[in-house]
C-alpha cells in the first residue's frame, strides 16, 4: 500500500532524541531554545515560541495578541477545525468565510465584506503548502488596523513573494504533527518581529511566570519538551530535501495524470508550493463518484484521503451561525489527495498516474 501520510524519521533523530534522554532535561530547556533560534532564522523573523501543538500555537498566538470576549476574528470555512477553534478557546467569535475557488485558500473579497467594528484579526491559511494571496490580506489588515495571523501548519518552507511563510503577517503559527512537512511528533511554534506578543506568548504557555514561582497572569501549560526539540532540530535540516521530493512527486503527477474530470492543482505565480498535499478536484463529468474512485484507488493500493469532508461553517459547533460558503462546501464534497511525501518513490508517483489515467 503506498500510504496517504508517512512520517520522514529516521536514525538522526533517533541519536538526537537519545542523548536529550541520556542529558536527563526532558522537558523545555536549552535544546528548545535552540530549536526556536533555528526556526526563526529559517523563516527569517525576530523570535520564535516551541509549543506541544499546533492548535496550542494558534490559541496562545491569539492570546499573545489580545484577542478575547467580544472580539471577532474572520478565518475561512474550508481549513482544519482548529482555525476557528482556536479563536473560540479564547472566547472570541470565529467569523466564517468563503475561499477562492481556484487556490481554496481565504477569499479577500470575502474579508472585506464581513469586516465589522469588533473584528480584530484575520486568520489565512496557507492551505495544502501554498501560501494564501498575503498582500491583499495584509492591505486590508493594516488598512483597518487589524492584525494578520498566518496559520502555516501545512506549508513550512512556503515563500510568497520571496519570502518563507511565519514572517508575512504580525504571527505565523505551525504545526509538527507527525504528517507535516516536518514534525516533532507533536509540537508547534509561533514566529513573529513582535517583541512584546514574544514575550507575552512565552509567558502564558509557562503558567503565567514573568520570574521562577511569579505568576504575573493566567497561564497555561503548553511547553515544547527538550525531546521534541531535538527531532525538530534534525527535521529542520533536513526540511528543504524532504520539500523538493514532494515537489518533484507533485510535478510528476501533475505531467502524467491526464484524465477528463480531474481538475489538477493550481499554484500561484508568486509562490512556492510546498505540497502538503496533492489535491484533485473531481468534476461532475469524471465517470465515478468520489467514494468510487477511493475504492478503486484502495483496491490498486493507493491510499486516500479527503481534506475536508465537511466545511467549517457546516460542523456541528458551528453550523447553527448562519455563514454561507458554498465554494468551500462544493471543494468538501469534490476533493481527493493523493500520496505525496518524501517516502513515495517517482516510480509509484508514476503508477499512481498510470492507475488514474485507466479510469477513463
Amino acid at each position: 500500500m503506498i500510504n496517504i501520510a508517512q512520517p520522514a524519521l529516521g536514525g538522526e533523530e533517533i541519536a538526537a532524541a537519545n542523548e536529550v534522554f541520556r542529558s536527563g532535561m526532558l522537558a523545555q530547556g536549552k535544546i528548545t531554545e535552540e530549536f526556536e533560534k533555528n526556526f526563526a532564522k529559517y523563516c527569517g523573523v525576530s523570535y520564535a515560541t516551541g509549543l506541544n501543538s499546533g492548535t496550542a500555537a494558534l490559541h496562545m498566538g491569539l492570546l499573545a495578541l489580545g484577542i478575547g470576549k467580544g472580539d471577532g476574528v474572520i478565518v475561512p470555512s474550508f481549513t482544519f477545525i482548529a482555525t476557528a477553534t482556536s479563536v473560540s478557546m479564547c472566547g472570541a467569535k470565529p467569523v466564517i468565510v468563503d475561499v477562492l475557488e481556484e487556490s481554496y485558500t481565504i477569499n479577500p473579497d470575502e474579508v472585506l465584506e464581513n469586516l465589522s467594528d469588533k473584528t480584530k484579526a484575520v486568520i489565512g491559511v496557507h492551505l495544502f503548502g501554498q501560501p494564501f494571496d498575503v498582500k491583499s490580506l495584509d492591505d486590508i489588515c493594516k488598512d483597518k488596523g487589524i492584525f494578520l495571523i498566518e496559520d502555516a501548519a501545512q506549508s513550512h518552507g512556503a515563500i510568497y513573494d520571496s519570502k518563507k511563510v511565519g514572517g508575512l503577517g504580525d504571527l505565523g503559527c505551525f504545526s509538527f504533527y507527525p504528517t507535516k512537512n516536518m514534525t516533532t511528533i507533536e509540537g508547534g511554534m509561533v514566529t513573529t518581529n513582535d517583541k512584546e506578543a514574544d514575550s507575552k506568548l512565552k509567558r502564558l504557555i509557562n503558567h503565567g511566570q514573568s520570574a521562577k514561582y511569579l505568576h504575573t497572569e493566567l497561564g497555561y501549560n503548553m511547553r515544547m519538551s527538550n525531546v521534541s526539540a531535538a527531532i525538530g532540530n534534525v527535521q529542520l535540516s533536513k526540511l528543504d530535501g524532504m520539500n523538493k521530493k514532494r515537489a518533484k512527486n507533485a510535478e510528476i503527477l501533475c505531467k502524467e495524470i491526464n484524465v477528463p474530470g480531474l481538475k489538477k492543482p493550481f499554484c500561484r505565480d508568486n509562490s512556492k508550493h510546498v505540497w502538503h498535499q496533492y489535491v484533485l478536484e473531481i468534476a461532475k463529468n469524471f465517470p465515478l463518484t468520489r467514494d468510487e474512485f477511493r475504492d478503486y484507488l484502495f483496491d490498486k493500493g493507493i491510499g486516500t484521503a479527503v481534506h475536508y469532508p465537511i466545511p467549517v461553517h457546516k460542523q456541528p459547533l458551528y453550523e447553527n451561525s448562519g455563514y454561507k460558503c458554498p465554494v468551500s462546501e462544493e471543494l468538501s464534497s469534490s476533493v481527493l489527495s493523493l500520496p505525496v511525501h518524501p517516502g513515495v518513490s517517482e516510480e509509484e508517483c508514476r503508477f499512481i498516474a498510470k492507475v488514474i489515467n485507466q479510469v477513463a
